[in-house]
This record gives structure tokens, C-alpha cells and sequence, in this order.
């Protein structure tokens, strides 16, 4: 495809928006290939996603920016600009559960991701071999309530190093303390079974069981300073019966978990997520 520009705004409702944003792209000449809009009526809140091509667009990639402001800040638009030809840098963090991590890294070695996975890091040493299986450098934080702080630090400063874009959590069973959070806002990306708060702590999946519960999903969300409290990117569910064993549960909300962690990463580096609040608009 064409490299194209991808144009995020959220902004009080107003008349003209979409118009006034059209009209900035058919003025410098830019073709649009897509263009969806959503109204929250309850917030009065207006947030579009808007791509065009890059090539015969007149104004230079680099000065797109600059030339928006000023539309921009008149309506009183929060917005962003990425570009579909820039391949994030993806690090994977995981710990000793490796349906996820294997899942992705075929994905990756596959070409199906627009971006790269550069490398893995964990708190366990049992899935380094995957990585390495998929030539993915793989780093050890080995992390106790005492160390805790130091080695997010230490964590930090090998993503800055690699110049990481998104952070996804793999089955990575650490809590994020807020200033990594803080680091990487709505470039964190989590993945867990759908039976929280209902079956949460230890065994959740035994729990289920004993309620005979007939539905089990998978949640993938945006990580915020509230454990499992940020925007829901995506999720599925799946159907349970009176003759699936405790085993069968864990098997099929681990195949849930491949999935919808991978949907969520898709549509995060398509540039389709655009959060506000506590919600997601998902532009498909």
C-alpha cells in the first residue's frame, strides 16, 4: 500500500468538523482512503479517524504537524498525526506462561504485525529459549518486593535504549508500578481471562468450574495505575458445557488469550485505537 498519514482528533462537538477537516486534506491535495467519525453524546465529545495517502500531498510528512496546528487548536482539538510506514518497535514482557509469547513471535516471524518485535523481557528465567528459538534478544529482571523499584528502572532504560513504542504484557505476572505506566501511556497493552473481578486471585479457572459457569472470555486493555481498570481494546468470549473438564477451561481461555491479545496489538499499531477517559474508540 501507500504510505498514508493517519490523523487522530477528539475535540467538543461542533458543527463543520468533518468538513473543516476534509476540507485541510482536499486543499493540499491529499486523497482520503479513510474516514470514520463517532459522536459520545453523554461527554459531547466528537473523535475521528481520518488516513490519506501521502504520495501528491503537498505538504511535506515532517511540516504536516505544524500546518494543522492552527485548525487544530481553533476548534479545540486533542489530536495526533502518525504514519502508516513507520514500523513500531515492540518489546514483549512475560513470565512464565508462554502461549501468548509463542503466538506473537510466530505472528512477528510471520510479517502479520505492522511492527517489530525487538525483544523479550521477564521476571523468570523458563522462557528465554523461545525467544532465542526465534532469534528475539531476551533480558532477565529477576524481581522481589525489595528490588522491585531498581529493576523497573533498569527495565526502563533498556526500552528507552531500544527506542521501544509499545510495551505489550504477554501473561506478565507483575504489577506495572505507576511511573512505568507513566512512561509509556496508552502504549501498554495487557491481556487477562474475563472472570474479573468475579473469580479473581489464585485458580480462577477452578473457581469458574465449581460455578459451573457457562461463558469464559478473554479482556485485552490499555494498562493504567489501576490494576486492570484501563481502556478495553478488545475482547471474546467463548462457550462452556457441563462436559468440559477444569483443564478444558484453561485450554480454551488460553486459546481466547492468543487471539485477543493479538487483535488488540493489531489494531493498536494500524493506528485504530484512539482512547479517551475510560473508553476506546475502535475504528475498523
Amino acid at each position: 500500500m501507500n504510505p498514508t498519514a493517519i490523523l487522530f482528533i477528539s475535540c467538543p462537538d461542533q458543527r463543520g468538523l468533518v468538513a473543516r477537516i476534509a476540507q485541510f486534506v482536499f486543499e493540499n491535495n491529499g486523497n482520503i482512503v479513510h474516514s470514520d467519525h463517532h459522536i459520545d453524546a453523554e461527554l459531547g465529545l466528537f473523535l475521528m479517524r481520518v488516513e490519506w495517502e501521502l504520495d501528491g500531498f503537498r505538504i511535506p510528512r515532517e511540516e504536516i504537524a505544524r500546518r494543522f496546528e492552527p485548525l487544530a487548536e481553533s476548534l479545540g482539538m486533542q489530536w495526533q498525526i502518525h504514519f502508516s510506514d513507520r514500523r513500531q518497535r515492540i518489546a514483549i514482557l512475560v513470565s512464565q506462561y508462554s502461549h501468548c509469547l509463542y503466538d506473537l513471535l510466530l505472528r512477528n516471524a510471520g510479517g502479520e504485525l505492522r511492527g517489530e518485535v525487538v525483544l523479550a523481557i521477564s521476571n523468570h528465567n523458563d522462557l528465554g529459549p523461545v525467544a532465542e528459538r526465534f532469534g528475539i534478544p531476551f533480558h532477565l529482571f529477576p524481581i522481589q518486593p525489595a528490588n522491585k523499584r531498581e529493576q523497573e528502572e533498569k527495565e526502563l532504560e533498556l526500552l528507552s535504549s531500544r527506542q521501544i513504542d509499545l510495551v505489550v504484557l504477554a501473561r506478565y505476572m507483575q504489577v506495572l508500578s505507576a511511573e512505568f505506566v507513566a512512561r509509556y501511556p496508552s502504549r501498554i497493552i495487557n491481556i487477562h481471562h474475563s472472570f474479573l473481578p468475579a473469580f479473581a486471585g489464585a485458580r480462577p479457572y477452578h473457581q469458574a468450574y465449581e460455578r459451573g459457569v457457562k461463558l469464559i472470555g478473554a479482556t485485552s486493555h490499555y494498562v493504567t495505575e489501576q490494576l486492570d481498570d484501563g481502556p478495553i481494546i478488545e475482547q471474546d468470549v467463548v462457550r462452556i458445557s457441563h462436559r468440559d473438564t477444569v483443564e478444558d477451561l484453561i485450554r480454551k481461555g488460553r486459546d481466547l488469550e492468543r487471539v485477543v491479545l493479538a487483535r488488540a496489538v493489531r489494531l493498536h499499531l494500524e493506528h485504530r485505537v484512539l482512547p479517551y477517559g475510560k473508553k476506546t474508540a475502535v475504528f475498523d
